[in-house]
């Protein structure tokens, strides 16, 4: 057989890069190809340890970049592609919605129909040996919507993206699964719910709280501090992402979520908590002295909450981490990073 050699759009983010640790450290002797352009949410240092890994190969580019992505399938001959590029910031999106329609529709438009055209003959005939090939599609919690203070998004629940970013991130998943029901691709999307761990963009919520508190900054809470999110360690995501690239059927969606719900205000007391443990002020005050309630952002969807039963009872993952020890993780490797 020859070797197996899989495409990762993104994998220089934070999801990406965590999932390609996770992926190669299960299979040492496969090949991925890290395709990131490297922009805001990219950075090479969370990937420097992957360097020497000569079943790591990193290509800086656009995967809106045709002739590029057709270069990249040509010579590897992908056996399946797993998708997270993305431009990811909901306030990015609100000031500046071009650049994610660009990436996030046509983007994924580009990638997935490269990979059709290498993958199939036409419409439901499969190249030889390409039956098995699989483009997994990431995608988000976000695209339903916002929840009242009651029940779940599942895997059903009607589209209904509120900001520019989940919109384009909807339109996205749509166009995933019509290659599937038009050309009878073999394709998977996942839907998550809010991710944290190492390596997540310093913008981001949880890296933000432990960056400002440690030095000593205001602590900037959107609006009231009410918004509900579930949140999931992201290397809990990374084992269920590989479990439905390898085990879902064709055209299936999955959430896939922490099954903890907390508010904003939970979250940074929680951490808040920590620090004061871990890395106490030097005037023996708690971080909660720091909090500021800020301007709510426009469109700012109140609770979120994901029905991650499906890929539970099909596919038998769930989340190994409890929040309480993801979130001790978590803030011990900012501590160590900002500290440096």
């Amino acid at each position: 057989m020859s070797k197996i050699s899989i495409l990762v759009t993104g994998g220089a983010g934070f999801i990406g890069s965590n999932f390609i640790r996770y992926y190669l450290g299960l299979y040492p002797d496969h090949e991925i190809v890290n395709l990131d352009l490297l922009t805001y949410a990219g950075d090479l240092k969370n990937v420097d340890e992957l360097g020497n890994l000569k079943n790591h190969v990193f290509v800086k580019g656009d995967i809106g970049d045709r002739q590029l992505v057709e270069s990249l399938f040509a010579r590897h001959k992908f056996r399946g592609v797993i998708h997270f590029a993305a431009e990811s910031h909901v306030d990015n999106s609100i000031l500046g919605p071009e650049a994610f329609v660009r990436t996030n529709v046509m983007g994924t438009f580009t990638v997935l129909d490269v990979a059709r055209r290498a993958w199939m003959k036409e419409p439901f005939v499969f190249a030889d040996g390409c039956k098995e090939n699989r483009f997994h599609h990431i995608s988000t919690d976000e695209v339903f919507g916002s929840l009242g203070p009651t029940g779940s998004f599942t895997e059903t629940t009607p589209y209904a993206p509120n900001s520019p970013y989940s919109a384009s991130k909807a339109a996205s998943d749509h166009l995933v699964r019509s290659y599937f029901h038009t050309y009878g691709m073999n394709v998977v999307t996942t839907n998550c719910s809010n991710n944290y761990g190492p390596r997540q963009h310093n913008e981001k919520l949880i890296p933000t709280i432990i960056r400002n508190a440690i030095q000593g900054k205001p602590i900037p809470v959107y609006g009231d501090g009410k918004n509900v999110r579930d949140w999931l360690y992201v290397v809990d995501h990374c084992r269920g992402i590989l479990r439905v690239f390898e085990k879902a059927i064709a055209g299936e969606t999955f959430n896939i979520g922490g099954g903890h719900e907390v508010t904003n205000n939970e979250i940074v007391d929680s951490i808040c908590t920590l620090l004061d443990k871990s890395t106490p002020r030097p005037d023996g005050a708690s971080y909660k002295k720091q909090i500021t309630f800020v301007r709510d952002r426009a469109g700012h969807d109140r609770r979120y909450a994901i029905d991650s039963s499906k890929i539970r009872r099909e596919l038998g993952w769930k989340p190994e981490e409890t929040f309480e020890s993801g979130i001790t993780k978590t803030v011990g490797w900012y501590i160590s990073m900002y500290q440096k």
